[in-house]
């Protein structure tokens, strides 16, 4: 059996008329390689969480600021972060002057089953560095948020 592409004067199949090759994107292999990641991304995002989980204590009375400044974490077992990094103690002041030269305090939150001593140092070691120290507490008639 023989095929001819040229025209036969009417004669022949419709889809053989046609003279050149035929280019069509197929787009159903990609619209699955989407929905099997779109799948996988919905299944693994409440996986995902963002940022240290610190339980901060509670207290009667909070102030709000509109201030940015550098954040340091101590965690329940006495790991310090600034801004979600892991720092060690004892370059803490330096690190936050070389990477946040023009601030002169910064916010210090620490778990609340935290012991006494990590907190103890990390604030000798912010005074040190000459840096001023505002603690981060919750308020007492706020539910915990998920995200902290």
């Amino acid at each position: 059996m023989a095929f001819t592409t040229g025209n036969l004067g009417g004669i022949g199949r419709s889809r053989f008329r046609r003279s050149g090759t035929l280019s069509e994107i197929n787009i159903v292999p990609l619209v699955d390689v989407v929905l099997v990641l779109l799948i996988i991304f919905m299944l693994t995002a409440h996986v995902m969480e963002f940022g240290l989980e610190v339980d901060v204590p509670k207290v009667k009375q909070t102030r709000d600021t509109i201030q940015e400044l550098p954040v340091v974490t101590i965690t329940r077992d006495g790991a310090s972060y600034l801004n979600d990094k892991a720092t060690n103690i004892n370059v803490l002041g330096s690190e936050i002057h070389k990477r946040f030269a023009k601030s002169k305090s910064v916010y210090l939150r620490a778990d609340k089953g935290t012991t006494w001593d990590p907190i103890a140092q990390v604030i000798s070691a912010l005074g040190e560095a000459k840096l001023a120290v505002n603690v981060v507490t919750q308020p007492q008639d706020s539910a915990p948020s998920r995200r902290r």
